[in-house]
């Protein structure tokens, strides 16, 4: 759980400034569950710099109330909670000042948007919370206000959990919950997942990952873990203490971030994944007699291919498909065993490549056409789909056939805005199981609109 909040204050000296409005959001990493938004009177003057900045002025804190009155408050709405703010070490130092004139001991953990920013969207050129959110196309509204601040601070944590594939800020606040609370019981995990499409992490005692999972019901896939009698499931169902989890919306987006996270993380239970998931790939390569061949075999990384497949079975499938719809012929694509003419031909459906009646010009047109329709060479494009709210939207952007990775948007101006879409972007590997994994869903899924540039 985090606490996300924002302070002004009247100025003046080191340790003597006083609250003059405090917002606190609490976020439990998806979704705000509680907050708590209130002018304070400081019982000093507010320097007139401050004034001019904020808008707020010594008249209208008058009939606020003082600190103490809201105190407890404060402590309730933060239990539990790391405290989350832009340059944290000043808004959690005039908390700690005025608590300790209370004469209460307040202490957090803590986490800097500004230092996470630094870390996970580098090269930017200011830091401040105005200039940052403006390049990140975060919408910002009541500036140098505790509430507008706060939120925006709360949209850009959010993209912050989603930009940090390690999952250095998650581990961080499991491990904090195990230090403060009991194991849950595996019924008790499973009641508070949600129904929806994302991906999961089961962590154990310690907060470490041991399985990154991902499903269109994440709540369903979980139980199935938790109920399973494989060795695998039992040794998760052994060593599980907590699960967290990220909703997705996009089963797009869901496949590549369990690609990428496991490859990142290495959970030990994820062993199998670690490697390349598409063991087959198609290749084109002319026969003798100069008829170009969509042959199946065992992926090569040494030798271009068009597509591949996480099986032989899958491969073999989709190969008779692309041989049926772009009229090719089976004994060429290696689907036909024999010394004659294929199958095909006898039926008439195929136009005698096999036998060297259709000349290797009109067949290789052919084939070269389904080529060019399923790689991603030099092709740009972006990948719009559905997003975790009614809102909001997700992009997946490929520049010159490379996969550059993934974001959530909630303006069209975050898109069409090259600068600011790349600021907004989950960054990802480019390799080769990425590329297969959305050409092989956009082959068999439909996604709300492609974007080519």
């Amino acid at each position: 759980m985090y606490a996300i909040l924002d302070i002004e204050t009247t100025g003046g000296q080191f340790n003597e400034e006083g609250i003059t409005e405090i917002a606190i959001y609490k976020y439990d990493g998806h979704e705000i569950i509680d907050q708590f938004i209130s002018l304070v009177n400081p019982e000093i003057p507010i320097q007139p710099f401050v004034v001019k900045l904020t808008g707020i002025n010594n008249a209208m804190l008058r009939s606020a109330p003082k600190f103490y009155e809201v105190a407890k408050r404060i402590i309730e709405i933060t239990e539990g909670s790391i405290v989350v703010a832009h340059n944290a070490s000043f808004d959690y130092r005039i908390l700690q000042t005025e608590f300790r004139r209370l004469g209460f001991r307040f202490q957090k953990q803590t986490l800097c948007t500004v230092e996470l920013s630094k870390k996970l969207i580098p090269d930017q050129e200011s830091y401040s919370l105005g200039k940052l959110v403006r390049a990140l196309g975060i919408p910002m509204a009541d500036r140098h206000r505790a509430s507008g601040d706060a939120m925006a601070t709360v949209k850009l944590f959010k993209m912050l959990l989603a930009k940090d594939v390690e999952k250095e800020i998650v581990k961080s606040l499991v491990k904090t919950e195990i230090k403060s609370g009991m194991s849950p019981k595996l019924l008790d995990i499973v009641e508070n997942l949600p129904s929806k499409t994302g991906i999961y992490y089961i962590h154990n005692e310690k907060g470490d990952l041991i399985y990154i999972g991902k499903s269109k019901n994440i709540k369903k896939r979980v139980n199935q873990h938790f109920t399973g009698t494989t060795s695998k499931c039992k040794k998760i169902q052994a060593e599980v203490y907590t699960v967290s989890y990220e909703e997705t919306a996009s089963e797009l987006i869901a496949l590549l971030k369990e690609s990428e996270e496991i490859k990142v993380n290495k959970p030990i239970y994820n062993r199998a994944q670690r490697k390349s998931i598409f063991q087959w790939a198609l290749y084109a390569q002319k026969d003798e007699q100069g008829y170009l061949a969509l042959l199946l075999q065992k992926a090569d990384g040494r030798k271009k291919e068009i597509t591949s497949f996480a099986s032989l079975q899958e491969g073999k499938n989709t190969l008779f498909k692309i041989t049926d719809k772009y009229q090719l012929c089976q004994k060429i694509n290696g689907l036909y065993d024999t010394k004659n003419a294929c199958f095909k031909y006898k039926i008439k459906e195929c136009a005698g490549a096999c036998i060297q009646e259709e000349s290797q010009e009109t067949y290789n047109q052919r084939v070269t056409e389904f080529i060019e329709m399923n790689q991603f060479e030099n092709e740009n494009m972006i990948v719009l789909d559905r997003g975790r709210s009614v809102e909001e939207r997700s992009a997946i952007l490929i520049e010159n056939g490379i996969y550059k990775g993934y974001c959530f948007y909630d303006l069209n101006y975050q898109v069409t805005n090259v600068e600011v879409l790349r600021n907004i972007l989950i960054p990802m590997q480019n390799n080769r199981d990425v590329r297969q994994i959305i050409q092989s869903y956009l082959r068999k899924n439909k996604v709300w609109k492609i974007i080519k540039f």
